[in-house]
């Protein structure tokens, strides 16, 4: 029992242990999804692609399923014309954004070859992404949820709607939440902190919510975030920090 999409970065500072485990599963490469994400330090035509090499190097692979610009701050025009060329080279499969969410997510649209594939942001029940997901639709641009179950928030696994659904469709509060998301189209990885949570997490695909249930949900949403840094606090507090290789 595991998960087969891994999502690691730069920034987190676990790439070669990532690699190491892919390598020791016995399961072959292209049955598992390698999710990696750039840091605004590896931003600029150049130095994006120089960058992708020591990620692949790390890994220890020989592509990356989907890589992400992580920040929206830095030379993103420039590191996304390095992306495209990787693709072209066949290092990278798919390439997309995380926590693009200001007006620099069409910056990138616009000036793209290859648009990209998935937008990764913050995205639960609190906080449902709703004119986002608007914008996305008409890039043809899936949105992948971090923060899916709201931080584990009691707040919101204890919510009566919620509470409710878990007790009819005799499921947890936190399989209610991602089925939600999976019939709202949003793509989750969620975080497991024991083997039991991890079955929980698969457990999702037996049922289904109906229309009202699914509406009910939509009525948690009061644009509550998690994350609360501004885009120019992020600038200010992230933009010095250089993951080491």
């Amino acid at each position: 029992m595991g998960y087969r999409h891994i999502d690691t970065a730069h920034a987190y500072q676990n790439e070669r242990g990532v690699g190491r485990a892919v390598a020791a599963s016995g399961l072959d490469r292209k049955d598992v999804w390698v999710t990696s994400k750039l840091w605004p330090s590896d931003y600029g035509e150049g130095t994006t692609a120089k960058a992708i090499d020591a990620m692949l190097g790390r890994l220890g692979m020989d592509y990356i399923d989907l890589l992400l610009l992580h920040q929206q701050f830095g030379d993103y025009l420039g590191a996304w014309k390095d992306m495209e060329r990787a693709v072209a080279k066949g290092k990278v499969r798919s390439i997309g954004l995380s926590n693009f969410e200001s007006e620099r997510l069409e910056e990138v649209v616009e000036a793209s070859t290859i648009k990209p594939s998935v937008l990764q942001v913050e995205c639960h029940p609190y906080f449902q992404q709703g004119e986002l997901k608007k914008r996305l639709a008409s890039y043809g641009v899936a949105l992948e949820a971090w923060y899916p179950l709201g931080h584990g928030n009691a707040g919101l696994m204890s919510e009566s709607v919620v509470t409710r659904l878990a007790e009819e469709y005799g499921k947890a509060p936190a399989q209610i939440i991602l089925r939600w998301h999976i019939q709202e189209s949003t793509i989750v990885f969620p975080r497991a902190t024991s083997a039991e949570h991890v079955r929980q997490n698969f457990d999702i695909f037996d049922f289904a919510l109906d229309g009202e249930d699914v509406e009910a949900m939509r009525g948690l949403d009061n644009g509550h975030r998690f994350y609360t840094l501004s885009l120019a606090e992020q600038e200010q507090h992230l933009s010095g920090f250089k993951p080491a290789d």
